[in-house]
C-alpha cells in the first residue's frame, strides 16, 4: 500500500489545486512543497526498511514492497483472457531511484518560488510529472510501466512549452517527437512479448515483466520464443527488439547521437524542469535499459555488449568536447550529461558486478549533483537573466557564498576523490577494464577511453570556475548586476545544503547505496550471463 501512497500522493494534490480557485494561487506552491516533503518522509522509510539481504521479507520473485492485484481483465475467446494487473514492486535497482526522485522533486519544487504565471497550470502538470516519474521506477507490468512512461511525456510538453525561454516551443516539440518516436515502436515490442510469454499458473499470455525475464514461460514458435530462431527483416527477432527498446531508452539517457534534443529542452526549459529532465528523466533510461532491455533480452544483451560500450565511451567523450565549447552555462551543464551518463551505459555493458554497480552509483550520483548544477543556473539566471559565461569575472568577491557551492558541485562532478561521483566512475571503469577478463565482453581500450573523458571533464569545469569566479570583478551589466547579484537566500540554501552534503556522504560512505543494491546487482549479472 506504501507504494501506491507514494505513487499517487502527488495526483491527489494536483486534483486539489485544480479544484481550488484562482484566488488561492499562493497556495499552490505550499502544497506542493508540502506533497513532495511527505514523499521525501516515505522514501526514507522504504529505504530504511529495504532489507538489504531480502530476508524475512514479503516479496515476490525477490522484490519488496509487493502489491499485485487483478486490474483490465478481457475475455478474448480462443485467444485466451486478456489480463493486465496492477503490480508494483522495489527490488535494488528501483528503490534507490524512488528516493532520488522524492529528493529531486522537492528542490525542483523550491525551485519553483520563482514562476510567476499560470500557477495552477504549471503545479498540476509538476505533481502529474511527479506521479509518472515514481510509477515508472515501481511498476513491474510492462502494460501499466507504458502507461507512466507515456504520461511522463505531456506535462514535460507542457512544462517546457509554456514555461520555457525564447524558443520554448521549438525545444518542447523536438523533445516530444524524440520521445515518442522511441514510445510507438517500444509499444510493437511490448506486444509482442505479450502474445509470447504465457503465465505459468493461468496459462494466459502476460505483461508481467518477471514472467518475460523467465525463458521458459515462452511459447515455442512466438515471435519472440527463447527457442525458434523468428527472424525480422533479416534480424534474429529477439536482436531487433533489443535494439528498438535500447532506442527509446537511449532517447531519455541520452546516448550519442540520439542525444540532440537535450542541450535544447535544457537551455529553454525553466529551471525547475532542467532539474528534473537531468535528475530523473535521464535516469529512466538508465533504469529502462537495465531492467527492461537486459533484463528482458539478455542473449541480445550479451551480443551487444561490444557496441553498447563503444556508444558509451563516444557519449562520454562526445560530451565532454562539446561541454568544452559552450559559451552558455546551461548548455555547458546539459552536454556534460552526456558524457557523465556515457559512464552508465559503459558500466552496463561490462555485465561485471563492479561495472553495474558502479552505474547504479552513476546515475544516483548524477542524479542530485546535475540538479544542483542546474539549480545553480538558475539562482544567477534569476537575478541577471543571462547565463553567459563571458559576462562574468570575479563572483567570488560578490557571491562568496554561491561560490562556496559551485565549486562542491563542480568538484563533485569532475570526480574528485572523496566525493560520490569519483567512487561511481572509478567502478563503471574497473568494471570495464575486468570484462575482457571476466566475460570477454569489452576490451580494456574502452576504460581508457573513458578516463580520457575524466580529464576533459576536469578541463571544462576547472575552466569555466577560473573565468567566472576567479580574479577581478567585471560584469557585462555594470552596477546595476552588481547590485542584483545577492548571494544566496535560505530558500536556496535550504535546497542546496542537502545536495552538497549527498554529494560528500555517498563519497565516504559508498557503503549506503551499495549494501542496498549488491543482491540484486548480482541477481542482473547472474540473469545476464546465464541468459
Amino acid at each position: 500500500m506504501i507504494l501506491s501512497v507514494l505513487t499517487f500522493l502527488p495526483l491527489l494534490s494536483a486534483l486539489l489545486i485544480v479544484l481550488l480557485p484562482t484566488a488561492w494561487q499562493q497556495r499552490y506552491k505550499y502544497i506542493t512543497l508540502l506533497t513532495t516533503l511527505v514523499q521525501v518522509i516515505i522514501s526514507i522509510y522504504i529505504y530504511l526498511n529495504f532489507a538489504d539481504n531480502q530476508a524475512g521479507v514479503t516479496r515476490e520473485q525477490g522484490f519488496q514492497f509487493v502489491e499485485h492485484r487483478s486490474w483490465i481483465g478481457l475475455d478474448l475467446g480462443s485467444l485466451g483472457r486478456l489480463q493486465i494487473d496492477y503490480f508494483m514492486g522495489l527490488d535494488g535497482l528501483s528503490m534507490p531511484f524512488m528516493l532520488l526522485t522524492s529528493v529531486i522533486m522537492f528542490v525542483a519544487a523550491l525551485s519553483s518560488w520563482e514562476i510567476t504565471r499560470n500557477l495552477k497550470g504549471y503545479f498540476a502538470l509538476f505533481l502529474l510529472l511527479d506521479t509518472a516519474v515514481i510509477g515508472v521506477f515501481g511498476a513491474l507490468d510492462f502494460f501499466l510501466f507504458y502507461i507512466f512512461y507515456e504520461l511522463m511525456l505531456l506535462p514535460l510538453y507542457f512544462l517546457i512549452g509554456m514555461w520555457g525561454g525564447v524558443r520554448r516551443e521549438y525545444a518542447a516539440i523536438k523533445f516530444f517527437l524524440y520521445t515518442l518516436f522511441g514510445s510507438v515502436f517500444m509499444l510493437l515490442v511490448m506486444i509482442g512479448l505479450y502474445f509470447s510469454v504465457n503465465d505459468p499458473v493461468t496459462g494466459n499470455h502476460t505483461f508481467n515483466i518477471l514472467q518475460m525475464m523467465n525463458p521458459n514461460n515462452y511459447t515455442d514458435g512466438a515471435l519472440f520464443s527463447q527457442i525458434a530462431n523468428q527472424q525480422l527483416f533479416g534480424i534474429p527477432a529477439r536482436l531487433l527488439a533489443f535494439i528498438i527498446l535500447f532506442i527509446a531508452f537511449a532517447i531519455k539517457v541520452p546516448i550519442v547521437p540520439l542525444h540532440t534534443w537535450l542541450p535544447d529542452a535544457h537551455v529553454e526549459a525553466p529551471t525547475p524542469v532542467s532539474i528534473i529532465l537531468a535528475g530523473i528523466l535521464l535516469k529512466v533510461g538508465g533504469y529502462g535499459i537495465m531492467r527492461i532491455c537486459f533484463g528482458i533480452f539478455p542473449d541480445a544483451a550479451i551480443h551487444s555488449a561490444w557496441w553498447l560500450g563503444l556508444i558509451g565511451v563516444v557519449s562520454i567523450l562526445y560530451g565532454a568536447l562539446n561541454a568544452l565549447a559552450q559559451t552558455d552555462l546551461k548548455r555547458l551543464i546539459a552536454y556534460s550529461s552526456v558524457s557523465h551518463m556515457g559512464f552508465v551505459l559503459l558500466g552496463v555493458a561490462s555485465v561485471t558486478a563492479e561495472g553495474a554497480s558502479g552505474a547504479m552509483m552513476q546515475m544516483v550520483s548524477h542524479g542530485f549533483l546535475s540538479a544542483m548544477l542546474f539549480f545553480l543556473v538558475g539562482v544567477l539566471y534569476n537575478r541577471v537573466h543571462n547565463r553567459e559565461i563571458a559576462n562574468f569575472r570575479g563572483l567570488a568577491l560578490i557571491m562568496p557564498q554561491y561560490t562556496v557551492f559551485i565549486m562542491i558541485a563542480f568538484f563533485a562532478s569532475l570526480g574528485l576523490p572523496g566525493f560520490s561521483a569519483f567512487i561511481a566512475e572509478v567502478f563503471s571503469l574497473i568494471g570495464a577494464f575486468n570484462s575482457q577478463s571476466i566475460n570477454g565482453l569489452l576490451p580494456r581500450w574502452m576504460a581508457v577511453g573513458g578516463s580520457v573523458g575524466i580529464l576533459l571533464g576536469a578541463a571544462y569545469f576547472l575552466w569555466t570556475l577560473q573565468r567566472m569566479f576567479f580574479g577581478q570583478t567585471r560584469l557585462w551589466g555594470g552596477e546595476e548586476w552588481r547590485t542584483q547579484l545577492t548571494d544566496v537566500s535560505v530558500r536556496e540554501k535550504l535546497a542546496l545544503v542537502p545536495m552538497a552534503a549527498l554529494a560528500l556522504v555517498l563519497g565516504v560512505f559508498p557503503s549506503l547505496v551499495f549494501d542496498k543494491i549488491n543482491t540484486s546487482v548480482l541477481e542482473f549479472v547472474n540473469h545476464v550471463l546465464n541468459k
